[in-house]
């Protein structure tokens, strides 16, 4: 049985490929399996390795352009997240009631494998990896895909798993219509990509939301009962799916909460309870019990067993990029958090630290509203070292909240001038809160720079 019905969409005839990224050429290869006519168009240059890809399994491609007339012939048309919806391209197709769908979408129609599906402002890395990791651990043949690790189509053409764990974004979500989640997880939702959603916080909060659409009362529907963008969705959004609800802030009959000596518990309908104290989670910080949580809600679903889970919390190490301790070096930590792309991010990170923290930020600025870190800023910041062609909302914004603002011309720079700042029991932590396209190709190579940067003190 498919996880959505196949009469939604063509199955077979032309398909064309918008993006030849990683998701792109997996939808590529997967639609060739299946017995479609597959032309890839990429309207930038093809990394060498997607190109040998799809070389290798004779798809027709091309780059630095798209031909319209052509891709106009299409039966079906799989895009890239990164395109947006109000691109023309996009708006002609679907002018001609072509489908445009993501690749997410399209792949799911091929596998029978249960889908857990993670998304969220923060934490989705996180939380995507850690239950990845505790379902392997509990011999769970399972898959890991989305906005992380190898593409789900390629994972859905080529491999045999029995469950994914599928990291999902927003962007995704905006072009999933008939795709239904065993498990849905919210796990927060704090302003980012705004300029993609009219700059409306609801359009952004509707995208989210789509996540449960579809949902039956046979699935799950976890979500953070402190998150107040989520709780504001539930009031709009319903779903007939069974709720799971994870809290710090109070108790509840059934999902996760913290008791009195700060141990989460997480109950599940028919399950037996999980206890586990807060100070034996290998990761740390408040938004970490969270994320701890809603990988817990998602292991008992899979009725992992509590000794499995226990273990797997204790022994979890982060992912690369994302609060990453990088060294030591005369008493001052180096902490890489690349990855964190928006304000919220940067908040998270500010309260996983205490004071006195040397903090560079910067980048391409998506129309942060930095109020939300003022009071962290005060509190825990003692110099900001600016680094990206945005600087000047940065300096407006945080100009009487700490001492130091000062630019940077590369990373290198940016780091020595942190390490001249700090001093031993401080850290010096890249926490951007801005997208890294102005000085770097991504956020990887920015975490990479300043993990050089440290090494090279």
């Amino acid at each position: 049985m498919s996880n959505i019905a196949h009469t939604y969409y063509p199955q077979s005839g032309f398909l064309a490929i918008l993006g030849a990224g990683e998701s792109g050429v997996g939808a590529a290869i997967l639609g060739k399996d299946k017995g479609f006519d597959v032309f890839v168009s990429d309207k930038g240059a093809i990394r060498d390795e997607y190109k040998a890809a799809l070389q290798q399994e004779g798809i027709a491609f091309e780059e630095q352009q798209h031909s319209e007339n052509k891709i106009m012939q299409a039966d079906l048309v799989v895009k890239s997240p990164g395109i947006p919806e109000h691109a023309p391209l996009v708006k002609a197709l679907k002018a001609a009631n072509i489908p445009v769908i993501s690749e997410i979408e399209f792949a799911a129609q091929y596998t029978a494998a249960k889908l857990y599906c993670i998304t969220g402002s923060n934490g989705k890395s996180t939380t995507t990896m850690l239950t990845y990791y505790m379902l392997q651990r509990g011999g769970v043949n399972v898959g890991l895909a989305g906005n992380i690790g190898k593409s789900f189509a390629l994972q859905v053409a080529r491999e045999n798993y029995e469950v994914y764990v599928l990291e999902i974004s927003s962007f995704m979500l905006d072009d999933m219509y008939h795709f239904r989640a065993d498990v849905a997880v919210i796990l927060n939702i704090t302003p980012d990509h705004l300029d993609r959603y009219d700059n409306k916080m609801e359009n952004y909060r509707a995208s989210k939301f789509r996540m449960i659409r579809n949902q039956t009362k046979d699935d799950y529907f976890i979500y953070c009962l402190d998150d107040e963008e989520t709780v504001k969705g539930l009031a709009v959004f319903k779903t007939d799916a069974q709720h799971l609800p994870f809290t710090q802030e109070q108790m509840v009959g059934q999902g996760a909460y913290v008791d009195e000596e700060k141990n989460i518990i997480i109950k599940v309908p028919n399950k037996d309870i999980f206890a586990m104290n807060m100070e034996e989670l290998s990761l740390q910080g408040k938004h970490n019990a969270y994320n701890n949580m809603a990988s817990g809600l998602i292991a008992k679903v899979q009725e992992l067993r509590n000794q499995t889970m226990k273990e797997s919390m204790e022994s979890y190490v982060n992912i690369e990029h994302r609060l990453e301790h990088v060294a030591c070096i005369g008493g001052v930590n180096y902490i890489n958090d690349s990855k964190a792309t928006n304000v919220n991010s940067v908040w998270y990170a500010l309260e996983s630290f205490s004071p006195d923290i040397i903090l560079i930020m910067g980048g391409v600025d998506k129309g942060n509203d930095y109020e939300m870190m003022r009071d962290l800023v005060k509190s825990k910041v003692k110099a900001i070292v600016c680094i990206g062609k945005d600087t000047v909302r940065i300096h407006e914004s945080f100009e009487n909240d700490t001492d130091v603002i000062i630019n940077s011309s590369s990373m290198q720079d940016a780091v020595e001038i942190a390490s001249y700042l700090a001093k031993k029991g401080d850290t010096v932590l890249l926490s951007p809160a801005c997208a890294s396209f102005d000085w770097f190709k991504n956020y990887e190579e920015r975490g990479e720079k300043f993990k050089e940067a440290v090494m090279s003190l």
